[in-house]
């Protein structure tokens, strides 16, 4: 195998191992996509350092919900909030914790942003699951039709 053959074949092991990590982080399949940021993001950020053995992945989120939520990064860290309730690794009432908590080191309107969005989210995925629920309930009775 020439060196060329064998760097794109670690290239893509290292691709797959950041994009396994990515749909472990999110909860979703990720796709591969062109350039360099997403190669750095795959590549990097999720194939090596959310792939670290001495903290998991809800630990990484912990710290990361703080940081957006002290740069003010409240849209960001909806995303975060999103996959930690997916992934079941935080509960609704300990992701307010979060956010109170947050209120008293990072400052009292971005944790209040953070507890609002905190609740904004959670209604949607209630929504989300209430209507996948009665959309499998319909498709039942028109099969038993």
């Amino acid at each position: 195998m020439s060196d060329n053959a064998s760097n794109g074949a670690a290239t893509e092991s290292v691709r797959q191992r950041g994009l396994a990590k990515m749909a472990e982080v999110y909860g979703t399949e990720f796709k591969d996509y062109p350039g360099a940021h997403f190669a750095v993001t795959a590549d990097h950020l999720f194939a090596d350092i959310w792939s670290r053995p001495a903290l998991t992945v809800r630990d990484r989120r912990l710290i990361l919900l703080g940081a957006l939520t002290a740069q003010g990064a409240i849209d960001t860290a909806g995303i975060q909030i999103g996959a930690a309730l997916r992934n079941e690794e935080l509960t609704e009432e300990q992701l307010h914790e979060i956010a109170l908590f947050l209120c008293h080191y990072v400052g009292w309107p971005n944790g209040t942003k953070l507890d609002l969005l905190v609740g904004t989210i959670v209604g949607q995925q209630k929504k989300a699951a209430r209507k996948q629920q009665a959309d499998v309930a319909e498709q039942s009775e028109s099969t038993a039709e």
